[in-house]
């Protein structure tokens, strides 16, 4: 067991994969979870995601060693403000966003002293979003980078040892790198989906059965790119 106490903030594809990931090989002792929408704990707690699911954010954080943020960017500063306070000294601090200065500059502001704040971003992830959308395979032989503000810190190797059990490779960059090559090789890429598909959808005159019949791979790669969650890549753009 790496940690005793986790805390998921935010229960969507990242962090319900990370949940059964972590089950898989015992990483972790107890894993609370939070997400803002009464829907979304109701089925998590259906589908038996976390050992407790909370109706409150500082319920979830309390005592936890490591907190996740796995909410989209713009909400990662309500959060850290929100839940500041109730952190326990030693707690690491982690999140799972695109983009990692925008992140530390909403959250690093509210973390008390002696607690720890190791920004991560996992490579992996699916066209699918919600509380049943997980399962513990997601980040088997995928890329972790963490962008921690104190390289020297302890939180760090103990976070690194928590992905790698979950199956990622991991790696240890500079915030302002991590969001330079990620532009290049996703947040870009994603733009150009979302546009493509939305001039398919603007040309009124091709049918849906002839974008089916007669669109090249190419093409649909960028549907299945451009039907990620809307909201998540609204803010990291």
């Amino acid at each position: 067991m790496i940690y005793e106490r986790v805390a998921l903030v935010g229960l969507g594809l990242i962090a319900s994969s990370m949940f059964w990931a972590m089950k898989r090989h015992g990483l972790a002792g107890h894993v609370a979870g939070y997400a803002r929408s009464s829907e979304t704990r109701e089925t998590a707690r259906e589908s038996g995601l976390c050992d407790s699911v909370h109706d409150t954010l500082v319920d979830a954080v309390a005592g936890a060693d490591l907190i996740v943020l796995a909410v989209p960017v713009g909400a990662m500063e309500a959060v850290g403000k929100e839940m500041g306070p109730h952190l326990k000294p030693g707690a690491c601090v982690t999140d799972v966003g695109s983009v990692k200065r925008a992140v530390i500059q909403a959250v690093a502001p509210h973390l008390p002293e002696g607690v720890d704040f190791v920004p991560a971003h996992p490579l992996a992830g699916t066209d699918h979003s919600g509380p049943r959308s997980g399962f513990a395979e997601l980040f088997d032989g995928r890329w972790c980078l963490l962008t921690p503000q104190d390289p020297e810190s302890a939180a760090v190797p103990r976070l690194r040892q928590l992905w790698e059990g979950m199956g990622a490779e991991v790696d240890v960059m500079d915030a302002a790198h991590h969001d330079l090559v990620l532009a290049v090789t996703s947040h870009a890429p994603h733009l150009i989906a979302y546009t493509m598909v939305g001039v398919a959808d603007d040309l009124k005159r091709v049918t849906d059965s002839e974008v089916i019949n007669y669109s090249a791979a190419g093409f649909r790669d960028f549907t299945r790119i451009a039907a990620s969650d809307p909201t998540m890549w609204r803010d990291v753009f």
